[in-house]
């Protein structure tokens, strides 16, 4: 589920608001290390461009 969830979020990622919702939504489908794992590789290659909703996303979890 988490390499499906990078692959949807790679394609919407030039959309913020797309990007955020997406978000969301794999976080309330994936489970502890995964959101963990998904946290890390997402500042990796998102911060530059979505800052802000990685804060926003990631505080909630």
């Amino acid at each position: 589920m988490l390499d499906y969830v990078k692959i949807i979020l790679l394609k919407v990622s030039f959309d913020k608001k797309l990007f955020e919702k997406e978000l969301k939504k794999a976080l309330k489908s994936l489970i502890g290390e995964e959101i963990d794992e998904l946290r890390r590789w997402c500042f990796e290659k998102f911060n530059d461009e979505h800052p802000l909703v990685l804060q926003r996303c990631f505080v909630m979890v």
